[in-house]
């Protein structure tokens, strides 16, 4: 049951991420509604895993979207470039002057301090990403000329439109015939399935894309409001966190899926909005790996955090193959994504393990 990687030799890529990309605009320590000057950076909770596999672990790495051809777009595909993310599968979409048709998104985010939690404001109707349809690229070319050793989606861009689930799907079955494993992080937006149907149209979508992932990636809200598994012991507001009652709900969803080869989620538990206890734990070939728990963990900006674990278990388990490893990789990772603002983490390989292996803060000289 265990991962099986096709060779680096073999492939272009080590990993590909499809998701949409967008504008941040992060008002620092003030809020949006009173703000008179914001910073701009890139995010996209697919885009962020492609990005730090090759900033902070040193992957190839690509990334499937699409971007509206104007000043913003080009903003965006400057950032990505940044990142050393491989641009050859983002489509360009013919932009109509006003956005009527299509557009970039755009995402205003506060970063939350103590009682006062993190506020997102999206601005992504009509965008490039969400009008993407199964036969807009070449899978074939993608998976099985070009190669990839892993291939990276989520729910975000499944929720959409009524035409990106069947994106997903159209990759992740190209990604299957040709030997490339896939993963898939739940992620799950309320104010994206709100006007498509709800919890309800989430469930029959995300149902169906589980039966094509090998390992499924989430936290507790992701694995009831997408797959209907409920976690028990753990309050709404998730103040208490206990692996006990996580690893009943992966046990459910291991059974009920028999193609996850890993199950992986975040163990979180909101003191404050800059205090979080945070952990983890894997489940892989009916074993569970728990991670380092970092009670009261100081954050400056959460957003991010299960991205950077994402990538951060993802490159554990394509190099290391120990799950760990990837496991505890993946927590010092999303740990330190939350120490810098923005979505993309600016995290390096040597301070992730420095982590992992249980480093301090001490000063570096």
């Amino acid at each position: 049951m265990a991962l099986k990687l096709r060779s680096k030799e073999e492939c272009l890529f080590d990993q590909v991420s499809l998701g949409e990309i967008m504008l941040r605009f992060d008002p620092g320590e003030g809020r949006i509604h009173t703000a008179r000057r914001f910073s701009v950076s890139e995010g996209g909770g697919e885009y962020n895993v492609a990005r730090a596999l090759r900033r902070g672990f040193g992957l190839r790495t690509a990334v499937i979207s699409a971007i509206a051809r104007n000043p913003l777009g080009e903003l965006l595909e400057g950032f990505v470039l940044e990142g050393g993310v491989d641009t050859r599968y983002i489509r360009w979409m013919e932009y109509d002057g006003i956005g009527r048709t299509v557009r970039n998104g755009l995402n205003f985010t506060e970063r939350g301090f103590g009682i006062r939690g993190a506020l997102s404001c999206v601005d992504r109707g009509h965008s490039a990403a969400s009008r993407l349809r199964a036969d807009d690229f070449d899978w074939e070319e993608i998976f099985g000329k070009a190669g990839v050793r892993w291939f990276h989606t989520g729910g975000i861009f499944a929720a959409l439109s009524e035409t990106t689930p069947d994106v997903v799907i159209a990759a992740m079955k190209a990604a299957r015939k040709h030997g490339t494993v896939i993963s898939y992080d739940l992620n799950y937006r309320p104010s994206l399935w709100k006007a498509v149907g709800g919890s309800s149209k989430a469930q029959d979508v995300n149902r169906e894309i589980a039966r094509y992932v090998d390992v499924m990636i989430g936290n507790e809200e992701d694995f009831t409001a997408c797959l209907g598994f409920e976690v028990e012991g753990v309050d709404k507001n998730l103040t208490r966190l206990e692996s006990a009652s996580f690893r009943k709900m992966i046990q459910k969803a291991a059974a009920a899926y028999p193609n996850f080869k890993a199950v992986a989620t975040t163990l979180r538990g909101v003191i404050t909005a800059t205090r979080n206890d945070w952990g983890a734990i894997c489940w892989t070939d009916g074993k569970f790996y728990e991670a380092t728990h970092r009670p009261g963990l100081e954050i400056l900006d959460r957003v991010g955090g299960g991205d950077g674990f994402a990538s951060g278990f993802i490159y554990g388990m394509m190099e290391t193959g120990d799950p760990k490893q990837a496991v505890e990789l993946g927590a010092a990772h999303g740990a330190l994504a939350m120490t810098t603002p923005g979505d993309t983490s600016m995290a390096r390989l040597s301070e992730i393990r420095k982590v992992a292996a249980g480093g301090g803060a001490r000063v570096v000289r």
